[in-house]
């Protein structure tokens, strides 16, 4: 059974507000508990008002770790890249930023890469915030020919590479994301997620719980911590 909370929202900014806040919150606990923080943080267009408004928070940013979810093999300047945009975000306040993948044509290679950047960190991570597309993907856990092992790789592998099937028309690329092991050894678990339709998806996949189709639905349902689901209809 997952045991999911949905926090509503009758607007975008109050949604903001509140999943700023959070990640907030946790940062601090983090910094009194263990004096270093490590978020990892979902790309795409979703969250980047949020994590431009937690960006004013004032935290000790230098002893923040931020890395993404996963990523599209890209180079950092482009548009699509996830650690580019979080680094533009929270590198001028002094956090950490470290890249997940890189510009490589062997994504396995770079899956290989990521997972022993990770190795060096200190893990777990004190969060793991998700988003979801409308076709029911988290993280850059796609159905394609590497779908089983990122949901299956074994809980030392923290990062793997992927080649959805079919590529996304809006992104492409091949990624590389992190396992759903290493997702689900985070001290907490956020989704934050936008619109009607991808709640309907949601609701669905945390219905179906393990025997989902959908890859939202096979992370969430190893999962044995709390999840705090922040959605608005905006």
């Amino acid at each position: 059974m997952i045991e999911a909370e949905w926090w509503d929202y009758e607007s975008h900014d109050e949604w903001v507000d509140a999943v700023a806040g959070d990640i907030g919150f946790i940062i601090e606990s983090a910094l009194d508990a263990r004096k270093d923080c490590l978020l990892a943080l979902s790309g795409g267009k979703t969250p980047i008002a949020a994590y431009q408004k937690l960006a004013t928070q004032k935290l000790d940013w230098k002893k923040v770790t931020i890395i993404p979810v996963d990523d599209r093999l890209v180079k950092v300047d482009d548009p699509a890249s996830n650690v580019g945009m979080l680094a533009k975000i929270f590198l001028p306040r002094g956090a950490r930023v470290v890249p997940l993948g890189a510009d490589n044509k062997d994504y396995k290679q770079a899956g290989a890469a990521a997972d022993a950047r990770l190795q060096d960190l200190p893990w777990p991570p004190d969060l793991v915030l998700l988003g979801m597309g409308e076709d029911g993907h988290t993280a850059s856990i796609f159905p394609g020919p590497d779908f089983e092992s990122a949901l299956d790789a074994p809980k030392a592998r923290r990062a793997i590479g992927v080649m959805p099937d079919p590529l996304p028309k809006d992104a492409p690329f091949p990624r590389v994301t992190m396992t759903r092991a290493a997702i689900l050894s985070s001290r907490a678990l956020m989704i934050a997620l936008t619109g009607a339709k991808k709640r309907d998806v949601l609701e669905r996949a945390i219905e179906d719980g393990a025997g989902s189709k959908l890859p939202i639905g096979r992370v969430l349902a190893e999962a044995e911590q709390a999840i705090d689901i922040h959605w608005s209809a905006e």
